[in-house]
């Protein structure tokens, strides 16, 4: 029997060689599922199966990327190059740019990511003299994008009187017609945004019949990874796609379905069964990365939630350590905590940085981290902040290597028009703009034209204008015959963008040269990738490659090894030795947005359940006491989610913080009695009571105590009964001892050693520090 099926344990093996028919395989966390989703591909192939004919959608580039070359392992390269494998957006914007012409746009479309769209949005707003306030535009561009991913065009926006409706009590009744602009320019622009290229697909396979059955008899076997992360529009594409065969192999689990705020539909996976009744069910259930005291914790969490497919995982591994629960004091704790547990893992295990990751609910969360970090002299990289391509001088290229391909593409013109500085101000682009509208042409052709058009500029700025245009069009030329890499080295040159740059002579601006050239080196590294895959080396494929690119895809072989920081929404398909979850408090971890209702606070526990399982060999858990947040300290109290692990598989590296409930009925003996005659008074009342009783000498106040309302510059009135051997609390630090004090007066230091960041000098006025023993 070949080797591949001789790897898999037998519910990993029937359901690689299950052909034909849908099938749903049902995969825990760690339980080897993108080994079953390459032998499936290649045992196909080995059947027969034309590798034209197989279509696989997986979450990210890499993934797919990864899973071709183990293919190739088993079926050869050559064959393994003809597989449609890739995200569903890669996937369809191939599809979109041999049919884009049955939509009216260009096959050289440009795809706009966020940032252009939310740029875009701001013009249109902003052209309607509506207030910004009202219309954030990236809300307003949130709003657009459900719709789209909910297949709600602009035709069925105002054909549905309850969206209006919900926009117009929202004081935003302008929605409709901004996302009817968006579209418009858009259109005009030969541009498409990421949820263009579902929603675009959508209509493609929808308003052209032979469209579909062309691409229905191409893809005879489909393929869907994280079939639970799904929203409606590529649930309809797959759904349309795999009717003619029915031969639909979707995978995933619903314990890890958390993106519902991008529009995914846990419903999918749960009624995939209802959708193919005669569907064939394979499990995956045996957990091969984590320990069994992660999985069994894990597991024991998961069970909370109702709305989940019946499933049971298990591991055969070590139970190994129990997973660690740390309380801080503050979240500034926090980070020194995991900073020092990473430090000494690293020392003590000959570890490397690769081998931790730090994951949290929230960016804002990394900050405490990430300074932790740095004083220990840990590498880092943040996951999620800002992306490489999204950099100004990294996106000022981009804009000019957009226009080469489609000079319609405006966001990109109104980028480049006037940098470097070339003397063409707002004024002129407002006027261009005006103008383009009005004779519903592009920017760049009111340029070319701009001697038959009036428009009220000056002889001036005109001849800028033409130099301008005179310049992009030399450069147009070349792009026809030059690579990728040969025709962005001669934009960089050709606009002095580097001149430019080296003008300021800050190391900023040597960050940004440097920048540039990681650009260009990028660019060779992909025409030396696809000149060895025989691919396609041309700009527009190098673009659409950045357009559809994440972080993780770009992550190099040779970056220096350091520790992943990322939310746990990034984390989804990674694994890690060392895995720090942090924050786990009540409004932060559940999140406060996510507590209203059943279903979010079940996706907020699947989003918990993915965090433990990224652990392979040790997990820790911490919360602190205080966080700041907006600015302001505020007490937290532990989540909820610590609760519900099953104590036998925590370690408590801190007692566990106790909240007991309130007895209803409480014994009325253990409090004192109230002195006979006093009463709660007002406050007035209260202080000439004190008053009198002191004029008759019934209390005394000892001289010292005598003004300490106004003591707030010498908030520790006591700290002169510290002696050495005292145990202290400290509101930040945590517990310690002391172990010497120097100095008299204001000026006396008690030197402490702290558990969680090693000996501290404080001066004992400003500590505010709490004897406990």
């Amino acid at each position: 029997m070949s080797t591949y099926l001789d790897s898999l344990n037998e519910p990993q093996r029937q359901a690689v060689l299950q052909k034909d028919g849908p099938m749903i395989i049902i995969a825990g966390a760690g339980s080897g599922k993108t080994r079953v989703l390459t032998y499936r591909i290649a045992h196909l192939m080995k059947q027969g199966v034309d590798s034209f004919n197989i279509l696989s959608l997986t979450f990210t580039n890499k993934a797919a990327k990864e899973m071709k070359a183990r293919i190739a392992s088993v079926v050869g390269n050559s064959e393994s190059r003809n597989l449609w494998m890739g995200t569903f957006h890669s996937v369809f914007a191939r599809i979109l740019r041999t049919e884009a012409d049955k939509l009216g746009f260009p096959t050289n479309f440009t795809i706009y990511d966020s940032q252009d769209s939310v740029r875009l949005i701001s013009a249109i707003i902003k052209e309607k003299n509506l207030n910004r306030e009202q219309y954030k535009p990236k809300q307003i561009l949130g709003r657009i994008s459900s719709f789209k991913n909910s297949l709600i065009t602009v035709k069925a926006y105002f054909n549905n009187p309850e969206l209006q409706e919900a926009d117009l009590h929202a004081s935003r009744p302008e929605v409709g017609n901004i996302y009817r602009t968006y579209v418009d320019r858009c259109f005009k622009a030969g541009a498409m945004d990421f949820d263009d290229l579902l929603l675009r697909t959508n209509e493609l396979l929808a308003r052209f019949p032979e469209t579909l059955a062309k691409y229905q008899d191409r893809f005879r076997y489909i393929m869907v990874d994280e079939y639970q992360d799904t929203n409606h529009s590529q649930y309809i594409i797959v759904r349309a796609l795999a009717d003619k065969f029915g031969n639909i192999c979707v995978v995933g689990d619903d314990s890890q379905s958390i993106y519902s705020f991008r529009g995914a539909n846990i419903q999918n996976i749960l009624n995939f069964q209802k959708d193919y009744p005669d569907v064939k069910t394979f499990k995956l259930e045996q957990n091969y990365r984590s320990t069994s005291n992660i999985v069994n914790a894990a597991n024991s969490v998961i069970e909370k939630n109702k709305t989940k497919l019946d499933k049971e995982v298990w591991t055969s591994n070590d139970p190994g350590e129990a997973i660690n629960v740390m309380r801080t004091i503050s979240d500034g704790e926090e980070g020194r905590f995991v900073a020092q547990s990473i430090w000494e893992n690293q020392m003590n295990h000959q570890l490397t940085p690769d081998d931790f990751c730090v994951l949290y609910r929230t960016n804002s969360q990394s900050r405490a981290i990430e300074d932790a970090l740095r004083k220990k002299g840990i590498d880092y990289k943040i996951y999620g902040g800002i992306s490489f391509y999204q950099r100004k001088e990294i996106k000022d290229i981009l804009s000019y290597l957009r226009i080469l391909i489609n000079p319609n593409d405006e966001e990109a013109l109104k980028r480049i028009i006037n940098y470097p500085a070339r003397g063409i101000g707002a004024t002129t682009i407002d006027r261009l703009t005006i103008a383009a509208n009005h004779y519903k042409k592009s920017i760049f052709d009111i340029i070319k034209y701009i001697d038959k058009i009036d428009l009220k500029i000056n002889t001036g700025t005109k001849n800028k204008l033409r130099n301008f245009m005179t310049m992009m069009q030399s450069l147009q030329v070349e792009s026809q015959t030059k690579n990728a890499f040969e025709i962005a080295e001669t934009v960089v040159k050709k606009a002095q963008l580097i001149k430019d740059l080296e003008k300021d002579g800050t190391p900023e601006a040597v960050s940004k040269v440097e920048n540039v050239q990681e650009l260009l080196n990028g660019i060779k590294d992909f025409i030396t990738d696809k000149i060895e895959e025989g691919g396609d080396t041309s700009l527009t494929t190098f673009l659409e490659d950045v357009a559809l690119a994440t972080d993780f895809d770009a992550k190099k072989e040779d970056d220096k090894p350091s520790v992943s920081l990322m939310t746990i929404h990034q984390s989804k398909g990674l694994e890690y030795m060392y895995v720090y979850v942090v924050g786990l408090e009540e409004s932060l971890f559940p999140s406060a947005m996510s507590m209203n209702t059943r279903s979010e606070l079940e996706e907020e526990r699947r989003l918990f359940y993915v965090a433990i399982t990224r652990a392979e060999k040790v997990a820790y858990l911490s919360y602190a006491q205080t966080r700041y947040r907006w600015g302001k300290l505020v007490d937290a109290e532990p989540s909820r989610f610590l609760e519900e692990i099953d104590d036998q598989y925590l370690n408590y590296i801190t007692p566990k913080s106790t909240n007991p409930a309130i007895n209803n009925f409480v014994d009325k003996s253990i409090f004192d009695d109230a002195p006979k005659g006093i009463r709660f008074q007002k406050p007035i009342q209260r202080k000439k009571m004190e008053r009198d009783l002191v004029k008759k000498k019934e209390i005394i106040i000892p001289k010292n105590l005598k003004k300490v309302s106004q003591a707030t510059s010498k908030p520790n009135l006591f700290d002169g009964n510290i002696v050495v051997g005292n145990f202290v609390e400290h509101n930040r630090f945590g517990t310690g001892e002391v172990i010497g004090l120097e100095g008299n007066g204001p000026n006396k230091k008690a030197e402490i050693k702290f558990g969680t960041v090693g000996k501290k000098k404080l001066l004992l006025q400003f500590a505010k520090l709490k004897v406990i023993g």
